[in-house]
């Protein structure tokens, strides 16, 4: 199945099994859900139901994963089973919640997960159903897992592997983050050492709507220079990241290391080195 679902298709998906989610984030975020949402979506929290957020994100950084066990919750009361069809959209087409939501799904051990191409505004362009107020569903009865089952790397694995030059890490933020030029969210400006900028953005087209397969393919194999293998990909907080793990993932290559931690972490431990390109 691939992670990718046109808003055409999603029309016409037999709906016995299927499950949508809305992951958009945001000020009045749950507002805006109760005023609009794609009919029978159900509402998932990035910083509520897809992180744990603790008090330093100098340990985790700022969007670390929730304890498994408690995801698994989540799920139950989303009404996701194991054999359920889930569908996921945001409206910045991934770059928010749905990928890492996408992502943990699929680490959870869940087969049929799909994002929406084009999001929230691609669902209103071809015209499906929307709705407001609360959906109404029961809940599941979800087998619990003992670990994520998508690779993830912590600090200290970036550290060595980039020391070892062992992997490629790839930083999915805007180029002026990269670069050091200014910093919106993080502490610091600037990137891990070693690390090559490849922005999500790239993944989409100018329509916003991700780039076919065999696109993506020749354009990551060109900028891994023909070695896509041993990736590690990161972030500001491992949210984002999920976009280019989802996309890699369309091209064919094999699943790529996933640091939660991100710059997010990275920045803020002391003695860490931070490079500019300025």
């Amino acid at each position: 199945m691939s992670p990718i679902i046109s808003p055409a298709e999603l029309k016409n998906l037999p709906t016995s099994n299927l499950i949508i989610l809305d992951a958009r984030v945001g000020k009045d975020v749950y507002q805006n859900y109760l005023e609009k949402h794609v009919k029978g979506a159900r509402f998932i929290d990035l910083d509520k139901d897809l992180a744990e957020i603790g008090e330093d994100a100098t340990f985790g950084g700022r969007h670390p994963l929730p304890d498994i066990e408690k995801f698994a919750q989540t799920l139950s009361n989303l009404g996701i089973s194991e054999d359920s069809h889930v569908v996921i959209y945001d409206d910045k087409n991934g770059a928010n919640a749905s990928a890492r939501a996408w992502w943990m799904l699929r680490s959870f051990g869940l087969k049929n997960v799909q994002v929406l191409d084009g999001g929230f505004q691609g669902a209103e362009k071809e015209g499906l159903e929307f709705s407001s107020d609360e959906e109404t569903f029961e809940r599941s009865d979800i087998i619990k897992k003992g670990n994520w089952l998508l690779p993830i790397v912590n600090l200290e694995d970036v550290e060595n592997e980039l020391v070892n030059n062992s992997s490629t890490v790839i930083d999915v933020r805007d180029a002026y983050r990269y670069n050091g030029d200014s910093e919106p969210i993080d502490l610091v400006a600037g990137h891990i050492p070693g690390a090559i900028n490849i922005p999500f953005s790239e993944n989409l087209d100018g329509n916003g709507n991700f780039l076919k397969p065999e696109i993506l393919k020749e354009k990551y194999l060109k900028l891994l220079e023909n070695k896509p293998q041993n990736l590690i990909i990161h972030c500001g907080s491992g949210v984002t990241a999920c976009h280019t793990i989802l996309a890699l993932e369309c091209a064919g290559f094999q699943m790529s290391n996933l640091y939660v931690g991100s710059w997010s972490e990275w920045s803020r431990r002391e003695g860490k080195e931070i490079a500019r390109e300025i």
